[in-house]
């Protein structure tokens, strides 16, 4: 029995030499008291309390610990006072983690009941015997190295003189050996900056800014700031940290970059050269030149000098000169016999014509052919289209818009003087510009 027990206490201590080299697994020693009751109906013993307790675990992986327990205790087994005391091998496995978390264990070891105090050696072989045993407990944490923790187990062991009994165990627990790398105060295993000092409130990592935000979770470190910007400065108070806010000493919006919009143009005052007074983003922010004062600037006024609408692209809704010349005779251009050949006349009266669509580029024209009644009217009615034609031609080479342009003929129906006269027929070969915004060529 002796040599049984060499053999376990070597191997224990093989265990424990072999595991001392990972430090990132922590050991515990634990101090506590145990209750042992026998579990055999062949005898008459009650229940006792003794101490110590005594154990030292290693945490291997995956929720399992390895380690051994000493016990000592004295029970009065038949009226007779009985020296108790075991020694067992321990595998623990952790069911979960937490500041309260349980755990089942099972080991191998001896267990002494020595009526005997004279008898000679530790585990004196009349009152031991090998023991097989499974339990379970809790542990709760304390502190960053203190647990209280209790356990119940049952001890089977059938050799002459020993007994199957039960062993209550209460104490605490002392964890230590965990590597911790920055001296912090906080093992590595929970350091979430395992290679700065820092608080433990703060799972190891510092607050340079002292402003209650980690520095591992600021986004300005060394400038103390506010959770809502990441522990960033908002100097200014519009929302905007200091180091996103191009104007952090001036109140202003985010769409703005943190600056304000005094004239509501769209432009932040930083880069409006005219910050008061609303303008365009092509132009600096500052509003275009408007000669005509009429609402529409100068570059987008088809007449910068007649003050217009907007919608007529700053003209004037009626174009007074255009009316003009379309209702007195320079709107009516002649042709001679059979000929649809603008004039020299005819051309100088097209420039003038030309000179007023470009002030008024709102205003199209229809250009009306027309016809005596020489000849027949097929005839008549071809040289009208010609007419028209040819004075459309005409104001394209002066420089219309030909889509401004459309020509329409009449032939000889529409006379403007007696066709039974020289001077009548005269008349009736024409073009005529007639009033309607847009302008009719008659002949």
């Amino acid at each position: 029995m002796k040599k049984l027990y060499s053999i376990i206490i070597f191997s224990l201590a093989l265990v424990f030499v072999a595991n001392a080299q990972t430090s990132d697994s922590p050991w515990a020693v634990s101090l506590g008291a145990n209750l042992v009751s026998v579990s055999d109906d062949s005898v008459d013993s009650g229940m006792s309390l003794g101490i110590p307790s005594l154990s030292l675990s290693r945490y291997i992986a995956g929720g399992f610990s390895i380690g051994a327990q000493y016990n000592l205790n004295s029970l009065e087994i038949d009226n007779a006072d009985v020296d108790y005391s075991s020694v067992e091998a321990i595998l623990r496995y952790n069911i979960s983690e937490g500041d309260i978390y349980p755990y089942l264990f099972a080991g191998y070891g001896l267990s002494n009941f020595q009526k005997n105090s004279d008898a000679e050696g530790f585990f004196p072989s009349g009152g031991a015997g090998r023991t097989y045993l499974g339990g379970a407990g809790v542990s709760y944490s304390i502190s960053d190295n203190w647990n209280v923790n209790a356990s119940t187990s049952f001890r089977s062991t059938s050799e002459k003189g020993s007994y199957n009994h039960l062993q209550h165990v209460v104490g605490f627990t002392y964890v230590f050996g965990a590597q911790d790398t920055d001296k912090d105060g906080v093992s590595d295993k929970k350091d979430v900056c395992p290679d700065v000092p820092g608080l433990k409130e703060f799972e190891g990592c510092p607050d340079t800014d002292g402003d209650g935000i980690p520095d591992n979770k600021d986004s300005c470190p060394e400038e103390a700031g506010t959770a809502e910007l990441n522990g960033c400065p908002d100097s200014d108070d519009d929302g905007v940290a200091d180091k996103d806010d191009a104007c952090p000493d001036e109140a202003g919006s985010a769409e703005m970059n943190g600056c304000p919009d005094t004239d509501g143009d769209g432009l932040a005052d930083n880069v409006d050269k005219c910050p008061e007074k609303a303008g365009e983003a092509l132009n600096n922010g500052c509003p275009h030149d408007d000669s005509d004062g009429d609402g529409v600037a100068d570059k987008d006024d088809a007449c910068p000098d007649e003050a217009g609408e907007a919608a007529n692209n700053g003209c004037p809704a009626v174009p007074e000169k255009l009316v003009s010349f379309l209702e007195g005779e320079n709107s009516t251009l002649l042709f001679v016999v059979n000929s649809a050949v603008v004039t020299e006349d005819s051309s100088t009266k097209l420039k003038e014509l030309t000179e007023l669509l470009n002030a008024y580029p709102n205003a199209n024209v229809i250009i009306e052919g027309h016809a005596s009644s020489d000849g027949s009217m097929a005839y008549n009615q071809t040289l009208s289209e010609k007419r028209a034609d040819s004075v459309k031609d005409a104001l394209i080479e002066m420089g219309v818009d030909g889509s401004r342009l459309e020509t329409v003929a009449y032939g000889e129906t529409r006379p403007s003087a007696d066709n039974k006269t020289a001077a009548g027929r005269s008349a009736n070969r024409r073009v005529k510009f007639e009033r309607k915004v847009e302008i009719k060529v008659v002949e």
